[in-house]
């Protein structure tokens, strides 16, 4: 990874561990951003069918990262406008189950409508909990981030795969912001319903982008009332032949950040997901190692087979300072202090943040 690495300016001002905050730009992405807006400049509207064929493109591309059929990809500009516009289009009289303190585009949209709504404390056994619970409350949906933003906890995929198998009509929605990107997923073998994601933290893609991905059951389920000329391709005879995911489309989209999206996207592939998941799979067992050595983390965090690459530490605003002060990018989350961990770490970073932290406990 040392060559991509160089990719990153970033890396070069500090130990960046804040991807969970912000995923760096690149000097290939920023180049081909001048390359995109210098055609417009000087073409114009004659950049037009060119955009629109970004677009195009950018759809096939997330549902060949993702496997999913590309006529089941929405592109939205971030999750939280997508969900809200999703959930306009389910019965209010639905059974929700909601994870306690998910991240709040999460469930406060589900809290602002007439939902009846149970929740699951986050727990080293929250698997159980949560099919417990769809059993014994008849549960219509379940609705979470796969990895949770405080914390990183990550949600077992394995397990959702069969919550799917021994409930069918169970609708299971995930937030995938703090998940996509950091590991291979196949949504089309995930019994996930819908998955949605902004793109500007693990995909690096940069802000004003994003995807919700659909099952072919969701579009039986939900009855949408968005609409736009966008949404209908320009075509005033499609107005009633409107596909499900391009309901998520009423207005222009951006080019720019859009076909962000699909250069980051072919830049993670020509890397190698599988490489990707691995070296990110090494990062979370070193830190989880090395922080825990420290007795910096949760029990719950602890006790998990697996992990994110996302890490809160239970440390105060003094060792935070500290760490900034030793150009180490995190952030203060809940009681403690985040680190997140992205391909372009390294474990001595890792190894260099517990120095520092040693210095101040």
């Amino acid at each position: 990874m040392d060559k991509v690495r160089k990719e990153f300016p970033v890396t070069r001002k500090g130990i960046y561990a804040n991807t969970a905050v912000y995923g760096p730009l690149y000097d290939s992405l920023i180049d081909w951003r001048q390359e995109h807006d210098l055609d417009f400049l000087l073409h114009g509207s004659g950049m037009r069918k060119k955009s629109l064929q970004i677009l195009s493109d950018t759809r096939k591309t997330v549902g060949q990262f993702f496997n999913c059929k590309r006529e089941d990809v929405a592109l939205i500009n971030n999750f939280s406008t997508g969900l809200n516009v999703l959930l306009e289009g389910l019965h209010p009289k639905k059974k929700i189950l909601l994870l306690e303190n998910d991240y709040p585009s999460v469930n406060w949209s589900f809290e602002n409508r007439d939902f009846d709504i149970s929740y699951v404390k986050t727990s080293a056994t929250v698997e159980e909990k949560i099919e417990k619970a769809i059993g014994a409350q008849h549960i219509d949906v379940l609705a979470l981030s796969l990895v949770q933003w405080l914390d990183g906890f990550l949600i077992d995929l394995a397990f959702v795969k069969k919550l799917k198998t021994t409930y069918p009509n169970l609708i299971i929605m995930a937030d995938g912001t703090q998940f996509c990107g950091t590991r291979q997923f196949n949504f089309a073998d995930s019994g996930i319903d819908v998955l949605g994601a902004s793109a500007y933290k693990w995909l690096l893609a940069g802000y004003g982008n994003g995807f919700m991905l659909f099952s072919d059951r969701v579009k039986e389920l939900f009855s949408l009332s968005t609409i736009g000329f966008n949404a209908a391709n320009g075509d005033f005879d499609k107005k009633d032949a409107i596909r499900f995911a391009k309901q998520f489309e009423p207005g222009h989209l951006s080019c720019l950040n859009f076909g962000s999206l699909k250069f980051s996207m072919e830049f993670m592939q020509r890397i190698g997901m599988d490489k990707i998941s691995q070296y990110n799979q090494l990062l979370s067992e070193k830190a989880k190692q090395q922080f825990n050595s420290l007795g910096l983390l949760e029990d719950r965090i602890v006790e998990r087979k697996a992990h994110s690459t996302i890490f809160n530490i239970k440390v105060d605003t003094r060792v935070f300072n500290h760490l900034l002060e030793n150009n180490v990018s995190c952030a203060q989350r809940g009681d403690g202090v985040r680190l997140s961990f992205h391909f372009y770490n390294t474990e001595n970073e890792i190894d260099a943040i517990v120095k520092i932290l040693k210095t101040a406990l």
